[in-house]
């Protein structure tokens, strides 16, 4: 028997007919969790917070949050070998906990995922304006005040920062949906080739900096005073600093999301998630480390407003520098392409079980590409209603990042607490489709599952914590992301307590004849 037939009964096995291409092999199944998580655009677009915040010693919540996301990291593995089916947290929560826990934790998560597309999208106003000034379209003024001391590079305050990074924003959507419409097979092959891209710059960059070393160790423990004013001291500015690797490190499930369309992916899909996070972290920590320690003393004075971006034009020169940019621009866009692809597999699986309105369209599978076209325009049209909405915003990029970040921590957290549960039942033995030789924790997984509930319950209270200097003054600013987790926690019991709650199940045409386990 062909081993995508195998597949096809394997996923029979757990109540679906295969109707996506399953044509992914291990690098693109790596290559989705890595692309997800890119540090090229994560640290590119958020470092300087890390420095503005925290200083320079801020490198050293990276290691902290590697290790709590490993954690997380773990458990998403054992459930993506039991579990291999298309949108992950929605379907592996349906699995431990239920139907009604589920649907929360799948809205939760279908929401950090839509509003993650367009708080990546900007990610290039960081970057092209920095590769040539034609990138800044909308220029800023008065010159010469603080927010605008060029018009060609406002700082992130400037209105016209904001604006010019929505704008771009819409382009790079836009292309996402054509991709997402066209099939996973160009979708894979377009991501492939952006992570090769990405892991040779990433890797260059290392190298690069390694040579250019001009300072010590030393320097990697300067707080350059950022630790005033915290009632806290500097631990209270660490904290804040935190947020950049926090942007920066999840979204290794993605793997496990793709999973109906990879090949054994009871093996490959755990495999990536737990690859895809190390080779992040490890390579970012690298990354941020060696380029501390090789930037000039006149580049350090300036990292709160150009983070890395700013350590690469000055350790390569303006010329080389802006060539290793034009890979961290293609790293960006390869990154939102993944994380509209991952939202289109969220809003693919609920559909078919009839989750959510329309569901019978949301589940539709064009018959030549084989991809849900729908979910992957509705993706691409929420995104850029987002940006719109944000459009005069000058704090854009800082509310639609802190928001995907908390949405997609909270559904973390739902997972685990719930997995847990499981845990003390038995899991996986408890569970009628538990399956042997299969990717285990074994006696690690309470401590594992213990440690990722408390890491991820104190990272939802870091960043949802209404801070000034992080936020704003205003009080929407700095209240907007519990009020917004709030109504959205709120709009989901009206959506599914409303009705839709007798309305789940898996539509007919999209059920499998059950097949024995042993078949």
């Amino acid at each position: 028997m062909a081993a995508s037939d195998t597949d096809s009964r394997d996923l029979a096995t757990l109540g679906y007919k295969q109707e996506l291409d399953r044509t992914l092999g291990s690098f693109s199944s790596f290559a989705a969790g890595f692309s997800y998580i890119s540090i090229l655009t994560g640290m590119f677009q958020t470092s300087y917070l890390g420095f503005l915040f925290a200083g320079r010693a801020f490198v050293w919540a990276w290691p902290f949050v590697l290790f709590g996301q490993m954690m997380v990291a773990l458990q998403f593995a054992e459930l993506s070998a039991h579990y291999p089916l298309a949108g992950s947290i929605y379907q592996w929560s349906k699995r431990v906990a239920g139907k009604d826990w589920a649907w929360m934790n799948g809205w939760i998560y279908l929401c950090a995922q839509i509003v993650t597309v367009p708080a990546v999208a900007v990610g290039w106003q960081v970057i092209l304006p920095q590769v040539h000034t034609s990138f800044q379209i909308i220029k800023c003024s008065p010159v010469g005040s603080d927010t605008c001391p060029d018009k060609n590079f406002p700082t992130f305050l400037d209105p016209a920062f904001a604006k010019n990074g929505l704008l771009l924003g819409f382009i790079m959507v836009g292309l996402t949906t054509l991709i997402n419409c066209a099939g996973v097979r160009i979708l894979s092959q377009i991501n492939n080739i952006g992570v090769a891209a990405e892991l040779i710059g990433a890797a260059g960059l290392i190298i690069i900096y390694m040579v250019h070393i001009q300072n010590g160790p030393s320097v990697l423990f300067e707080t350059d005073g950022t630790g005033a004013g915290h009632s806290w001291g500097y631990f209270g500015a660490l904290l804040i600093g935190a947020i950049m690797p926090l942007y920066v490190m999840y979204g290794f499930d993605t793997a496990g999301s793709l999973a109906e369309e990879t090949a054994d992916p009871r093996k490959k899909a755990p495999r990536a998630v737990i690859q895809a996070l190390l080779t992040a972290g490890i390579m970012g920590f690298l990354l941020i480390c060696f380029g501390i320690m090789a930037v000039s003393d006149e580049g350090t004075a300036a990292l709160s407003a150009t983070g890395l971006t700013g350590i690469t034009v000055d350790v390569l020169g303006e010329n080389w520098g802006k060539v290793f940019l034009i890979d961290v621009a293609l790293a960006i866009f390869v990154c939102c392409l993944a994380i509209h692809a991952m939202a289109v597999r969220i809003l693919f699986a609920m559909g078919r079980d009839n989750a959510l309105p329309f569901g019978k369209q949301l589940s539709s599978v064009s018959g030549s590409r084989r991809v849900p076209v729908v979910p992957a325009v509705t993706v691409g049209v929420i995104a850029i209603a987002i940006l719109a909405f944000n459009w005069a915003n000058a704090r854009a990029f800082t509310i639609i990042i802190s928001m995907g970040i908390i949405l997609m921590y909270i559904a973390y957290l739902m997972l685990t607490t719930q997995l847990l549960r499981q845990r003390r039942l038995g899991w996986p033995g408890n569970l009628a489709d538990a399956r042997d030789g299969l990717f285990k924790l074994g006696s690690w997984g309470y401590v594992t599952n213990i440690a990722a509930i408390l890491y991820g319950a104190a990272m939802i209270v870091n960043l949802m914590w209404p801070r000034v200097e992080f936020y704003g003054p205003l009080w929407y600013q700095k209240w907007g992301p519990i009020l917004i987790t709030f109504v959205l926690f709120v709009i989901g019991f009206a959506i599914y307590y409303g009705g839709r709650r007798e309305k789940v199940g898996v539509l007919a045409e999209h059920q499998a004849p059950v097949v024995a386990t042993g078949d």
